[in-house]
Formats: structure tokens, C-alpha cells, sequence
């Protein structure tokens, strides 16, 4: 009962000369109910081929697949844009106006239903999927009467909008608590950004602050990597900070790692048990997050540590570290993995207030980020079941019975 067609190959040749830049829609616009039109791009096209693919008011368009969830998107053309065509991943589907209202064909695909059917359909291989015009032509479409399909996308879009409201609302509150962070941060360094490389220009120090060279205040050590090919090396009771888990442990004391060595692996390697209250630094591919040790243990090379002195509060340095985080990742430099190499990490200035003052700004702002971090968490939790909304809204619309 419908046309379907794929729709644009790019680098193809063609004998015409007379080419127009169009915008077209890759797979990475369509997504479920929805277009993202943020990152239009454009391609070259002759008039034929522009005419062949121009989408239309109402014309379904639904993803061939890829990635598990990139298969079987699907949303509706609106005239979203004066002129687009589409690239050949994605299908166009254009339906009788008579018997089919296109919004409640889209509505239908994006469903439960219609992924359970794309996904007992496509071909698949090791985390990929896709279907083909002969699948999508077979798709068991539910036909209610015009005016009920109609009806039905009516309702379910109202609902959708008011759900997208909500995900709005919940989204800025998780972006207000990050501002919040970010101020607080600030706030807490008298806005100085803490950590600089004299070639890089400091701020100002505030008063009775005063500026040192890192390693005049702390000892700066790296890490190492014990032989791989020595299972027998590792698997003890020597915790081993890792890029792997880095992420997770940013900002925080960490007590043990999952990935661990042992006396031999230390012994038979340049890896080095450092002592508690190490600051460890990322300075590797994920350059930046910063961590503490809460017992001795051992890091990878992608490190960089900082075993403080009498003057300098671990939790001080580590918090000054992800206050300049992103003027320190400026420093990175390399082309496949960006590194900040132990020379500049050597360079590393802070600007420090004494003891004292040290311990009063880390007990104030960990109080202040517990009250932010808890606003991020409840704004998230917000954001992860307004998520399941329209997938329970569209499954009770088109619920087999």
C-alpha cells in the first residue's frame, strides 16, 4: 500500500555538471518521533536526483539500521526545512493520505510493537542490525479507521508534548546544578584558576594566598605497568589505579580497585607503592580526573602523583586540579592519544593559602558540592523515568490485545 524508497548513495559519479548543495538527512537525524536537525549537512545533487529523493509533507521516514539502536527509527517529514533529501540509509515511506494518517504510521513503528517486529526481522550480526525495503514493505501495520488513526496521533502527541516539557524542565535543573558546581568551584578559589604553568600566565593571587611550584610543595611521581604477559603478576593485593577506572573514582578517596597487582609485579617493574593521601592525576587520553589514595597502592603510567608535603592538603590540591581542569586538558598535546607530559606536569604552579585555610575551603566546599550533587542526582532521576514515558505511552496505544 505504499512507496518505499532508499535515498541518496554518497560519493557517487555522475556525468551531469549542473550540481546544487542541498541539505540531506543522515541516519544520526532521524530518531524516534523526532528529527535532529542541529546537524544538517548538505551534498551536492543534480536537479533529477533532487527531485527523485525531495521528501514531502508526510512521508514516514524509518533508519535501515546499524548499531541495535540505530534500527528502525522512525518519525514523520513535516516540511521541517524548505528542501531536504535523504542519504540511502534511510527509508522513505509515502502512504495513501486516503487510508493511512502518516504521524499515526510513525507513531506505530517507533512503538514496542513495531521494534519487536525490525528486530525478529533484521539481519544481524555481532551487534549490528538492519532490514531490508522487502521487511519494511511486510510490516504488520495496524489499520484502525482514518479517523481513529488520527484521533489516536492526536492524543499520543498531545501526551508526548507534555512529556517533552517535562524532560525540558528536568534537564535544565540538571544543567542549573551543574552551574551551581562550576560557581561554587569558583567561589571556593576566589576565582583564580589554581593550578597554571608560568608560560600559560597565572591570575593574580588573592591575599594571603601566594603562588609555588607543585613539586616544591608535594613529591611528583609516575606509574608503571607491570609485564601483561605475566598473569602470575597480577591478581594480588596491590589495588592498581587505571584509566579504566578513573571516571568513577574522580573526585573522590579511593579505598580499592578491581584491576590489582602483586609484590611481584611491583618487584619485577618501575611501578611504585605510593603512600595514602597520593593525589592521583590523569594525564592520558582522559586527561584530568583526579583521585586520592585512601590506602597505599600503585598506579599505571598514565598517571601522574603527587605525594603532598607538611604544607598541602591532599584534598586541597585534588579539588584545585578539577577546578582547572579544562585550562589543564588545553595543555594536552599528540595526535592519536592527547598527553600532558611529565615536563609540563613538572611546571605545574598552585596558588596556595596556608594550612589552615586549606582544610576551612575543602570542608566548605565539600559541604556545597554535597548539596549540588545531590540537586544533579534527583534532576537525573527525573530525566531517567521521564525516558521510559514515551515508550509506556506508545506501547498501551498499540498494545495487542
Amino acid at each position: 500500500v505504499a512507496e518505499i524508497a532508499a535515498g541518496i548513495t554518497l560519493g557517487r559519479k555522475t556525468n551531469e555538471t549542473e550540481l546544487v548543495s542541498v541539505p540531506y538527512l543522515r541516519v544520526a537525524n532521524v530518531q524516534d518521533g523526532c528529527l535532529n536537525l542541529s546537524t544538517v549537512k548538505t551534498v551536492e545533487a543534480t536537479a533529477r536526483e533532487i527531485e527523485k529523493w525531495r521528501l514531502r509533507d508526510g512521508d514516514l521516514l524509518l533508519t535501515e539500521g546499524g548499531d541495535l539502536d540505530k534500527l528502525g527509527r522512525g518519525t514523520c517529514w513535516r516540511e521541517q526545512l524548505p528542501l531536504c533529501i535523504h542519504q540511502n540509509h534511510i527509508f522513505r515511506v509515502r502512504l495513501p493520505v486516503d487510508r493511512y494518517d502518516p504521524d499515526f504510521v510513525s507513531l506505530q513503528v517507533g512503538s514496542g510493537y513495531g521494534k519487536a517486529y525490525f528486530l525478529a526481522h533484521a539481519k544481524k550480526t555481532t551487534g549490528i542490525a538492519s532490514i531490508n525495503q522487502q521487511v519494511l514493505g511486510n510490516f504488520p501495520l495496524l489499520s484502525p479507521s482514518l479517523e481513529d488513526q488520527r484521533r489516536i496521533a492526536r492524543e499520543l502527541k498531545a501526551q508526548l508534548a507534555v512529556v517533552e516539557e517535562a524532560r525540558r524542565a528536568a534537564q535544565a535543573q540538571a544543567e542549573e546544578s551543574d552551574a551551581l558546581r562550576a560557581a561554587i568551584d569558583r567561589q571556593s578559589f576566589r576565582d583564580v584558576v589554581p593550578v597554571a604553568v608560568p608560560a600559560e600566565g597565572m591570575d593574580d593571587a588573592p591575599e594571603g594566598w601566594r603562588w609555588v611550584k607543585l613539586t616544591d610543595v608535594a613529591r611528583l611521581e609516575s606509574g608503571h605497568t607491570p609485564s601483561r604477559s605475566r598473569p602470575d603478576w597480577w591478581g594480588g593485593e596491590v589495588s592498581w589505579v587505571s584509566l579504566t577506572e578513573i571516571r568513577a573514582l574522580d573526585g573522590t578517596w579511593v579505598e580499592s580497585t578491581e584491576i590489582r597487582t602483586n609484590e611481584a609485579g611491583i618487584a619485577n617493574s618501575s611501578a611504585r607503592i605510593l603512600p595514602r593521601g597520593t593525589v592521583c592525576f590523569s594525564r592520558t587520553a582522559s586527561v584530568g580526573f583526579v583521585t586520592i589514595m585512601a590506602r597505599p597502592m600503585a598506579t599505571s603510567q598514565d598517571f601522574a602523583n603527587w605525594v603532598c608535603g607538611d604544607e598541602l592538603d591532599p584534598e586541597f590540591l585534588m579539588y584545585a586540579l578539577i577546578r582547572a581542569r579544562k585550562e589543564l586538558r588545553a595543555l594536552a598535546t599528540g595526535a592519536t592519544h592527547k598527553t600532558i607530559y611529565m615536563p609540563m606536569l613538572a611546571s605545574f604552579h598552585l596558588c596556595l593559602p596556608d594550612r589552615t585555610t586549606q582544610g576551612a575551603i575543602v570542608q566548605a566546599l565539600k559541604a556545597q558540592l554535597a548539596v549540588a550533587d545531590e540537586a544533579k542526582r534527583a534532576a537525573q532521576a527525573q530525566l531517567d523515568e521521564i525516558a521510559q514515558l514515551p515508550s509506556r505511552l506508545l506501547a498501551q496505544a498499540f498494545a495487542l490485545g
